[in-house]
């Protein structure tokens, strides 16, 4: 129960900030730290060797459904308009369900490959983040707006990898799989939006069409190349994860509609994120007993631990804070916009700079001759780089709300404690054991997906008949006060 706790807890902190930076970028943040959680309380001393690559690609597999847009899927729900209800709380499942399932398989892919299969992933990941980078600060590029989707940042995709590929002059399992995915984006967008004319949120962006197409391909690529158990692990995770986003929803409605005027959007959020961080919790759990136990040898691109450790500290937050400056420091003056002649900004990058340079310097410096600092053990490392993490991102939130209001309570305050309440668990839960992988069947999930499946219906049913409507935030997908429907 501890390991559940701490998993669901680890996910609701980081889906809570998320809700406050957004985006891809923000939706690394519960990746990384539910993956981290879940490696350490798995009993397998193998994965916690493993465990930067675990938050690498926790935070990867999270950011990929970041690109999805349900604001408006949310005003359908508070309609009190059976069709619109209805319609409503079956598209967040679905978007719930997209973000798990890439999420858990990125959490999967650090346990179930071998070391040369995973570290293949870091050549065509990196020159993608960076192309992304540079097309989105340095260009600004601002391409035309085709369905409000993220059509040329996968293109970007396509053009980095490609070009990862020209530069090793080989293609890799990895390789194949982002193509398949970037595949699978256009297939998606183009079957459902473009030819069908599916729109589930309009006039906002249908990018859930592109996930979609992705999930297929990630699936059917698992099929063919004898990852079976990611199928269960991804499927298992989205479907809890759509369990999450509905009943976040559904206390939503209810706060909404009654006299209590708080920020219901983030106990949303942070409901989603628990549920969320609980099916992580269970899927990782049933494939730490049947993945089959890994080594470090042959030890091929030992630069990539290092790399995902940095990466982890220092870009991932770095990408998220530095949205504080422009969306509250400058406005609420809470910093001069000008020191000594430079502007806010440069001193912001130059601060994170020096902080990079060390952690960079101290993280070499410790391959070549441990650091007293940190702990012999794996365990002990992955508890020490849980609690870094954890408190940078927490700190950096709380700093977004300077002069700070006591509205946020619910908000930063309930992220405080969850937060001391996961760094008392990921000391006490996990244990020093190294259990071994047994044989075994992964449970079917039919049972699972019908349950949910009526739950959906129960809560719009709830909704529509208990709760009533329309409340704040109402908007209609049908009938005659619809707008804006294609």
């Amino acid at each position: 129960m501890g390991a559940i706790l701490l998993c669901g807890l680890a996910h609701s902190i980081g889906w809570g900030i998320r809700g406050n930076w957004g985006h891809e970028y923000g939706a690394m943040i519960p990746g990384a730290l539910s993956a981290i959680a879940a490696c350490l309380v798995s009993g397998r001393e193998d994965w916690r060797r493993r465990v930067v690559h675990f938050a690498f690609f926790g935070a990867m597999g999270w950011s990929f459904g970041g690109s999805m847009s349900y604001g408006l899927v949310q005003g359908y729900t508070h309609t009190g308009s059976a069709p619109d209800v209805f319609y409503g709380y079956a598209m967040l499942y679905v978007i719930g369900f997209l973000w798990g399932a890439m999420g858990g398989a990125g959490a999967g892919l650090a346990a179930m490959l071998d070391r040369k299969r995973l570290t293949d992933f870091y050549p065509p990941l990196i020159a993608t983040f960076l192309a992304w980078f540079v097309w989105e600060y340095p260009l600004a590029a601002h391409p035309a707006d085709w369905y409000d989707t993220d059509w040329a940042g996968v293109l970007v995709l396509l053009a980095a990898v490609l070009a990862s590929i020209a530069i090793r002059r080989k293609v890799t399992e990895a390789d194949r799989l982002i193509l398949w995915m970037a595949a699978g984006w256009w297939a998606g967008v183009l079957i459902l939006v473009a030819g069908l004319g599916l729109r589930m949120t309009p006039p906002r962006g249908d990018n859930w069409a592109g996930c979609l197409g992705m999930v297929a391909a990630m699936i059917l690529f698992f099929a063919r190349h004898n990852l079976r158990p990611l199928i269960w692990v991804s499927m298992l995770s989205g479907i809890v994860s759509g369990i999450g986003f509905t009943t976040g929803q559904l206390i939503r409605v209810a706060g909404f509609a009654s006299p209590i005027r708080e920020n219901w959007h983030s106990v949303l959020e942070q409901t989603f994120g628990f549920i969320s961080g609980v099916g992580i919790a269970i899927g990782l759990a049933w494939l730490a007993r049947r993945a089959p136990r890994q080594t470090e040898e042959p030890a091929v691109r030992p630069w990539t631990e290092p790399f995902a450790f940095c990466f982890l500290l220092l870009v991932v937050t770095y990408i998220n804070i530095v949205k504080n400056i422009h969306t509250v420091w400058l406005p609420n003056g809470v910093i001069p916009e000008i020191m000594h002649g430079i502007p806010l900004p440069w001193w912001f990058r130059l601060a994170y700079l020096a902080m990079a340079a060390a952690v960079v310097f101290l993280t070499l410096r410790h391959r070549k001759e441990p650091l007293a600092v940190v702990p012999e053990t794996w365990l002990g490392r992955g508890q020490a780089l849980f609690l870094l993490f954890l408190w940078w991102i927490v700190v950096g939130n709380l700093s977004r709300y300077l002069p700070f209001d006591p509205r946020r309570l619910i908000t930063e305050g309930v992220i405080h404690v969850n937060a001391c309440l996961a760094s008392v668990l990921v000391l006490a839960v996990p244990r020093p054991e190294d259990k071994q992988p047994e044989e075994g069947r992964f449970p079917r999930l039919r049972a699972l997906c019908a349950a949910s499946l009526g739950l959906v219906l129960l809560y719009a049913a709830v909704s529509v008949w208990r709760i009533g409507g329309p409340s704040n935030g109402a908007r209609y997908r049908f009938g005659p006060k619809a707008r804006n429907t294609r």
